[in-house]
């Protein structure tokens, strides 16, 4: 029960990953601030997770695109936790397949404010509330060490996004807030109807609960340690 009384936030958290990440933790005892662009996305999560052994939850309605949607959504969290101690950052979105001369620049601005944009904005505004021995988990993905042809916008958001990462580790090492970049494999979300629905829901993926479980075991580890990254992929390799 190390995790016990923790307070997590989770944002793209009603569905996919994200719930699944929010749940493992509710198993284990701690808080959850929860944020969707949608809140009604996330209501039905919560009488689950507060039945799971949550101690508290609360939903909120925030785009991690907008500056001020994001400020607003820390600040209100303030008022109810004295502190952060796992910031999850998991909203992300995909395209459809389209070579770089084919894909609609809105969509690549889309992408990038969401994976990457957002990354930067949420772990601004929640550094304040976190204190020693806290930690921050970006979801990343695979395309942040591949390279997909069709997938300029999703790639370059995630490469971007390790690059941020890395850089966020060493910037906190001296105020030992643990920094983990979350790299998994094909995993059984909807985020893959988006640019390959053929391969959606194959039954050779993960599934976000055995992402999850990786993410609470490395939480638990003494908070003099950290496992920097979280590479988990499928037995076979492939979809």
């Amino acid at each position: 029960m190390v995790l016990n009384g923790k307070v997590a936030v989770v944002t793209g958290a009603s569905r996919g990953i994200g719930l699944a990440i929010a749940r493992a933790l509710a198993l284990r005892g701690c808080n959850l601030a929860l944020t969707a662009r949608n809140i009604d996305s996330l209501r039905p999560a919560a009488p689950d997770l507060v039945a799971a052994g949550a101690a508290r939850v609360i939903l909120r309605s925030s785009d991690v695109r907008d500056e001020r949607s994001v400020a607003a959504f820390f600040h209100d969290f303030s008022k109810h936790f004295r502190h952060l101690d796992f910031l999850i950052n998991n909203a992300g979105i995909a395209h459809k397949l389209a070579p770089v001369e084919e894909l609609d620049p809105e969509v690549w601005r889309e992408v990038l404010d969401t994976n990457l944009n957002g990354l930067f904005l949420c772990t601004h505004y929640a550094l304040p509330l976190m204190r020693a021995g806290s930690a921050v988990v970006n979801n990343l993905s695979v395309a942040a060490q591949g390279t997909f042809p069709g997938h300029s916008g999703y790639n370059s958001s995630k490469w971007g996004g390790l690059g941020f990462t890395n850089t966020l580790r060493e910037e906190l090492r001296p105020r030992r807030i643990r920094v983990i970049a979350l790299i998994p494999g094909p995993t059984d979300t909807e985020i893959w109807e988006q640019f390959m629905p053929e391969a959606a829901h194959s039954d050779k993926m993960m599934s976000p609960e055995t992402v999850a479980q990786a993410v609470v075991d490395c939480l638990s580890l003494p908070e003099r340690s950290v496992v920097e990254e979280i590479k988990i992929r499928p037995i076979t390799g492939t979809i």
